[in-house]
């Protein structure tokens, strides 16, 4: 199945400032070398997803140089490609997510690919996403929306989606006032964590038909609209299984950093023995700027037909089975 993943980093992140008054949102530093984009970049990797597209915009060039340093070297010699894609210059600048996505429908088009991934690169968070790719086949959906259960007076920070028992989505509301609660759990609302799966056919016809309209964006336009014509559905990221977490990690965590407050605190969640969120699982690697240097360092000593031997960029890190950081023997996937 060839899926091409398009990762929405082109987020200003005003309510980071004055972190970001040099950066994008998804090129903030993280913790221990990581940036805030490394979660979504190695959640796709480690799920064999290898044709990844980084679309960008606000102050992108600490962006575009960290993808070129941390991440270009992983692709170098398999068959996988990531590149950092701005606004054309003979278009305007990103009206929103979903414009962010139609200025490079030809782009997606020359692929082929069965499934388009478009993701948000600003939360941290680990994720299999061949999960998410096997329950929006086995529902023969047309979009899937990843989504987790928030607690209902945050709610309206979110996209919100009204799920059957089934998980089709029959309403999506963008960041509503009063946002309806799960059924059987008044506490708690079902957020959109900002992934969509989408059928390349029915995501091509809905940019087109929303750009008719001066549509821009898929939370506020497209998916409310998509709800009642396509077959929507929910992917509950709490049923994700990641191997390799810690008996002290929360199961399914995901933090939307987009204020101070919430950064600060998910950087709190990485630290101690005890970690809410632990930066170093083997099993599942978070990859930045330290794994890039590591991989040049055993390229020079490597011998060369094990250097040509990896076929993509996952093949490059699990390399004979292996993690390159930790040596530790793998299990098979």
């Amino acid at each position: 199945m060839k899926i091409v993943a398009l990762v929405l980093a082109g987020g200003e992140g005003t309510r980071l400032y004055p972190l970001t008054a040099e950066h994008s949102k998804p090129a903030l530093p993280f913790a221990n070398g990581y940036r805030i984009v490394d979660f979504v970049l190695s959640n796709l990797v480690n799920s064999s997803i290898s044709t990844i597209y980084v679309l960008a915009q606000y102050k992108p060039d600490s962006l575009m140089q960290h993808i070129a340093a941390a991440w270009a070297p992983w692709f170098s010699e398999g068959d996988g490609t990531i590149k950092v894609l701005l606004p054309r210059s003979n278009r305007q600048p990103f009206r929103g997510t979903a414009d962010a996505v139609h200025q490079f429908l030809d782009l997606l088009q020359t692929h082929s690919p069965d499934i388009v991934a478009v993701f948000a690169a600003d939360h941290v968070y680990r994720m299999d996403v061949r999960q998410m790719v096997e329950f929006h086949c086995s529902r023969e959906a047309d979009v899937t929306v990843a989504a987790i259960g928030v607690p209902i007076e945050k709610a309206s920070s979110f996209g919100i989606v009204c799920a059957q028992s089934d998980g089709r989505v029959r309403e999506f509301h963008e960041k509503p006032r009063h946002a309806p609660p799960i059924p059987h759990n008044p506490a708690r609302a079902y957020a959109s964590m900002g992934n969509y799966l989408f059928d390349p056919r029915v995501l091509e016809r809905a940019l087109e038909e929303g750009a008719r309209h001066g549509e821009t964006d898929f939370g506020r336009d497209l998916l409310p609209r998509l709800c009642t014509s396509a077959r929507v559905y929910a992917y509950d990221f709490a049923e994700n299984q990641v191997p390799g977490l810690q008996e002290s990690e929360e199961r399914a965590y995901w933090r939307d950093v987009g204020t101070l407050t919430a950064l600060a605190a998910a950087q709190q969640d990485a630290m101690g023995h005890r970690p809410r969120f632990n930066l170093w699982n083997r099993r599942w690697p978070i990859r930045g700027e330290h794994d890039a240097a590591l991989l040049a360092k055993l390229r020079e000593w490597r011998p060369q037909p094990q250097a040509e031997a990896a076929p993509s960029a996952a093949a490059g890190w699990l390399a004979a089975g292996r993690d390159l950081r930790s040596d530790e023997r793998l299990p098979a996937s």
